[in-house]
């Protein structure tokens, strides 16, 4: 069952019914302008807390933007400075004879030592990518080989990436 909405004309006449005098309605009517006038213009308060709020918006936008280009131009550094680049596939066969707690510790100190041994440097970082493939099955279970991509720049550092199939 739909309730009939009254038209215009009904809801006038309503209205007249319930006010007692036209003192009151026209009380009404200055009180309703006063409140539209007062939701259009907002005061000067919330004006500055929305211009801060902008302000904010823009420093935050401008700080990512410089976060991009200081990583885009680390990114370039590292291509600059490459001097070597070599794929190994290193076995990590030796780290099954230990108790199995201590396997796959004895595979990072192996594939380091394995390193420093090929390039020849005593300065090796490994990746996190590389690191989480050794520990991708715990401590119990490191990997049989990993195969690797090393990289060499001027300061004589190698950083050890996962090597792309």
């Amino acid at each position: 069952m739909s309730k009939k909405e009254p038209t215009p004309e009904e809801v006038t006449a309503e209205e007249e019914e319930v006010s007692e005098s036209p003192q009151e309605e026209s009380k009404e009517t200055a009180g309703e302008v006063e409140e539209e006038t007062t939701e259009e213009k907002p005061s000067a308060e919330e004006e500055t807390a929305a211009e801060e709020v902008e302000e904010k918006e823009e420093e935050e936008a401008g700080e990512e933007e410089e976060v991009e280009e200081e990583e885009e131009a680390e990114e370039e550094k590292e291509e600059i400075e490459v001097v070597e680049e070599r794929t190994y596939t290193i076995p990590l066969r030796k780290v099954w004879g230990p108790p199995r707690g201590k396997r796959t510790p004895r595979a990072a100190r192996l594939l380091r030592a394995f390193v420093k041994r090929h390039m020849k440097v005593e300065n090796v970082e490994i990746s996190n990518e590389v690191n989480e493939e050794l520990w991708a099955r715990g401590i119990r279970k490191p990997p049989r080989e990993i195969t690797v991509r090393l990289v060499k720049d001027k300061e004589g550092r190698v950083i050890v990436y996962p090597a792309t199939a």
